[in-house]
């Protein structure tokens, strides 16, 4: 069985480095074309549009004043904006910025322009998010809210099932086998990536990706977003 039969189709704008590009062409589930992107470095299934930026990137553009035009660029557009900042708190260091001038900056880009911003340590890290963002939205949008629009549940199980199919690569049948497994969603959502893999169906790509979705982002905001690592 194929757990993810649709492809991510991103767009890499030609004038990127090739640190981050050269972990998506490795990746046997992405088809990576280069264009001329007029916004933003990374267009994904022709829905997420991400801007990256190392923290030394960051910093300049704070100084120079792109970041908060790109930021109203990327608020403007007709694509989901995604701001990705990577790097660790000793490239904070080397920049000579204040980390209260950063904080502020990214309050404004969250918070007053509404574009996430995603911590990401390397350039590996930065092609993961891509594609488990892109991935997220295949589940989410394309497969099952498609299939629950309008759809209210009665029962607790259904309830149960219904929240479950909001987890990547999982639609009804897995999430009958988790709550079989499981008995709730409280023990799905605490489950270990070998635990999850012992359900039916579940292999370690999609127990990675459920434990990312209800864990990474958590970790990325609380613990690293202000470059406490």
């Amino acid at each position: 069985m194929n757990d993810n039969p649709r492809r991510i189709s991103i767009i890499a704008d030609d004038r990127e480095p090739n640190d981050v590009i050269n972990h998506l062409t490795e990746r046997p589930d992405v088809d990576i074309i280069f264009k001329r992107l007029p916004i933003g470095d990374y267009l994904a299934d022709n829905h997420l549009l991400f801007e990256r930026k190392t923290i030394h990137d960051f910093a300049i553009s704070i100084i120079d004043g792109r970041l908060f035009k790109q930021a109203s660029c990327l608020a403007g557009s007709r694509h989901k904006g995604i701001l990705i900042l990577e790097g660790t708190s000793k490239d904070l260091s080397e920049t000579g910025i204040q980390r209260p001038a950063l904080q502020g900056a990214l309050v404004s880009v969250s918070l007053i322009f509404g574009i996430p911003v995603l911590r990401s340590m390397h350039p590996s890290e930065t092609a993961d998010l891509i594609c488990y963002a892109a991935r997220q939205i295949q589940s989410i949008v394309y497969d099952t809210c498609q299939k629950r629009i309008g759809y209210r549940p009665k029962t607790k199980h259904a309830r149960q099932k219904y929240i479950l199919q909001g987890l990547p690569g999982v639609g009804p049948k897995r999430a009958k086998l988790l709550l079989e497994r499981f008995s709730s969603v409280e023990r799905v959502m605490a489950a270990s990536v070998e635990d999850l893999q012992t359900v039916d169906g579940i292999g370690k790509d999609i127990a990675e990706k459920i434990k990312w979705a209800v864990n990474e982002q958590i970790s990325a905001y609380e613990a690293d977003i202000f470059f406490d690592v």
